[in-house]
């Protein structure tokens, strides 16, 4: 029995737009990222979704609530799929960083899985966590059709366990703001990756920065 996971990043927030680090820091939709959420949810008006799962935050809740609406469902949080908590580089730029703390940026930005930071998560504990929410929905929900709306520094590490990809994983996987990617799931063969970072509905859109 396939059960099938829509994972999508939330729409674009100010601290997206900024090259700010957003980690757990309460970025809400910009208008940019509103629109982005409307476009993704006439995108996949014609999809089945059984149940709705969320970062606890409001970026992706939002992100969330047109496709919820659409359908009738309640939108779920769920911790596991909450953003990395990256401490007291929440909410700064990120030319901030890489000016302040040179070293700590070449690790970021080389192998991110080997940052470790007193007061922040590591991607091993966030994609751990983020499993372990994953399998217990698809034990709850097999056959299903389910959606997570979640963040760049979940969903990557979350795809890299579902599929077995060893580190360095993070800048190898690529996922915009308002994508969406296609995981399914049996008992008998694990995860297939059927679809990466959708972004049609998305043309008319303004990129985030990288």
């Amino acid at each position: 029995m396939t059960t099938m996971i829509l994972l999508i990043r939330h729409g674009e927030t100010l601290g997206n737009r900024d090259g700010m680090f957003r980690g757990q820091k309460d970025f809400p939709l910009n208008e940019n990222g509103r629109a982005q959420a409307r476009s993704l949810a006439e995108e996949l008006a014609a999809w089945r979704i059984d149940a709705l799962y969320s970062s606890p935050l409001s970026r992706a809740m939002e992100t969330a609530r047109p496709l919820a609406e659409a359908r009738g469902l309640s939108v779920i949080e769920e911790a596991g799929f909450n953003n990395i908590r990256l401490g007291d580089w929440e909410g700064r730029l990120k030319r901030e960083i890489e000016a302040g703390q040179p070293e700590l940026w070449k690790v970021w930005i080389r192998e991110p899985e080997k940052l470790k930071r007193e007061g922040a998560e590591t991607l091993g504990q966030v994609q751990e966590r983020s499993y372990t929410a994953l399998m217990g929905i698809i034990g709850e929900r097999t056959g299903g059709q389910i959606a997570v709306v979640s963040h760049r520094a979940v969903i990557k590490p979350l795809i890299a366990r579902c599929l077995g990809i060893r580190e360095p994983y993070f800048w190898r996987i690529h996922m915009d703001t308002a994508a969406y990617s296609i995981l399914e799931h049996t008992a008998e063969q694990g995860f297939l990756l059927t679809l990466l970072n959708q972004t049609r509905h998305l043309k008319n859109f303004i990129r985030e920065k990288v």
